[in-house]
C-alpha cells in the first residue's frame, strides 16, 4: 500500500506539472498493457499480451476503446464490443468517463505521451502503464 501512495503522489506531482489537454492528442492508437500496480500495492508484468487497446477520439471529445487480436499477419482480430466514452478536464486532471450498456466507470490520465500512457482507475485505484504498441516484424 505505501509503494502505491508513493506511485500515486509521485504521478500526480509530474501530472500537475503538465496542462492535461496536451494528454489528449497522444491518446489515440494502440497500446498494450505493460505493468499494473493494483490498489493493494501488488504489481504485475505484462511481458506477453495476446490482446492489445485501440483508442479513437473524435473532435468533440468522444470516442471509444475496442479489444484488438493481433495476427501474425499484420491485421487483427476484432472484439464486437466496444467501450464508448467521454473526455473531461476537470481539476486540473483529464478524466475519460466509459459507457458500457453493462457499466459505466471513470478513469484519470495521469501522464500520456508518444510511447506511454499511464491511467487510473477510480473505482479500484489499480494503476495502468501503457505502452505504444509495436506489430511483430517476422521477416
Amino acid at each position: 500500500m505505501r509503494t502505491l501512495i508513493l506511485l500515486l503522489l509521485t504521478l500526480s506531482i509530474v501530472s500537475c506539472s503538465e496542462d492535461p489537454e496536451t494528454f489528449i492528442p497522444h491518446l489515440d492508437g494502440y497500446w498494450e498493457i505493460d505493468k499494473v500496480t493494483l490498489s493493494d500495492g501488488t504489481k504485475r508484468d505484462y511481458n506477453f499480451n495476446d490482446t492489445i487497446d485501440f483508442i479513437e477520439i473524435s473532435d468533440s471529445l468522444t470516442g471509444f476503446r475496442r479489444k484488438l487480436k493481433p495476427n501474425f499477419s499484420g491485421t487483427y482480430e476484432t472484439s464486437k464490443s466496444v467501450e464508448s466514452f467521454r473526455i473531461k478536464i476537470e481539476n486540473d486532471s483529464l478524466n475519460i468517463y466509459y459507457t458500457t450498456p453493462y457499466s459505466n466507470w471513470k478513469e484519470t490520465v495521469l501522464n500520456a505521451n508518444e510511447t506511454q500512457l499511464i491511467i487510473v482507475n477510480n473505482t479500484n485505484k489499480d494503476v495502468y502503464i501503457y505502452k505504444r504498441y509495436e506489430s511483430l516484424d517476422l521477416d
